[in-house]
């Protein structure tokens, strides 16, 4: 490994925090290395009051093309054939995956190019993706005799179940436009245009106010795992607290007053 090059790039603009994959020589694979300087990345943003929304972004034609076979392959050695480390690698892997759906700041997803496997994972477990039209999804491990049974818990929080399916057991590709219409992103754009349309999108929410967006983003992804009565009890709650809040209390003065809002810290 190149020392002098670091694993993740990063750059802060308006409150927006850009993570950048920088192992474009090894089609940014998730190496463990690489999983805990993104880990690390988002533990910061989430206590960071600079930030306010995190885009994840990667140099080169890959944009993530999963896990880093070599790496696992280098386990095949150990005493247990790699059991240990094959399983702390896919808890380190389904740890960050999670961090990024409980992180209180929303996290997009600026895909340029292939994202396979635990790549097409990190996609869908982002609150929101842009793509472009030059980017390719897949969960191939079916063709490598590994099925891509952790990438498989976000993409079927994401798409449809026979979609998802589809993908899993042919491992085949598909481009952004079939991606946008199953709701794995959200958007397709021209290659030129991407980096500026998610940060565009990024600062849109970013001004927006920062309590009500924590809130807001927590409750999403709790309710989607009640019943449907529990999630309206549980909505109604958030609702109640929100109202109580003092960005709530702004923002509908300020629309009632027909003024812009000024909101608190």
């Amino acid at each position: 490994m190149n020392t002098s090059s670091p694993l993740l790039l990063s750059a802060h603009t308006g409150g927006v925090l850009r993570l950048i994959l920088n192992r474009p020589a090894a089609r940014n694979a998730l190496s463990s290395e690489l999983m805990g300087a993104l880990q690390a990345a988002l533990d910061g943003a989430a206590q960071d009051d600079a930030t306010r929304v995190i885009v994840i972004a990667a140099e080169g034609p890959v944009f993530s093309s999963g896990h880093d076979l070599k790496e696992l392959a280098a386990h095949r050695a150990d005493g247990d054939k790699g059991s240990r480390a094959y399983a702390a690698l896919f808890t380190q892997c389904s740890a960050m995956m999670q961090s990024i759906v409980r992180n209180p700041k929303p996290v997009i997803a600026q895909v340029q190019g292939i994202a396979t496997a635990a790549g097409c994972q990190l996609v869908a477990s982002c609150d929101l993706a842009l793509a472009s039209t030059s980017a390719r999804f897949a969960t191939p491990g079916v063709n490598i005799g590994l099925f891509c049974s952790t990438p498989m818990v976000a993409l079927s929080r994401n798409v449809g179940r026979k979609a998802a399916m589809e993908m899993l057991l042919t491992g085949e590709m598909i481009d952004g436009e079939e991606a946008r219409r199953i709701g794995l992103i959200n958007r397709v754009v021209a290659p030129e245009l991407l980096e500026a349309e998610t940060m565009a999108l990024a600062m849109r929410i970013a001004a927006k106010p920062r309590a009500t967006i924590k809130t807001g983003k927590e409750a999403f992804y709790r309710q989607l795992e009640m019943k449907l009565d529990e999630a309206y009890a549980y909505a109604s709650k958030v609702m109640t607290e929100n109202m109580l809040d003092a960005e709530a209390c702004e923002g509908i003065g300020a629309f009632l007053e027909k003024r812009n809002p000024q909101w608190p810290n």
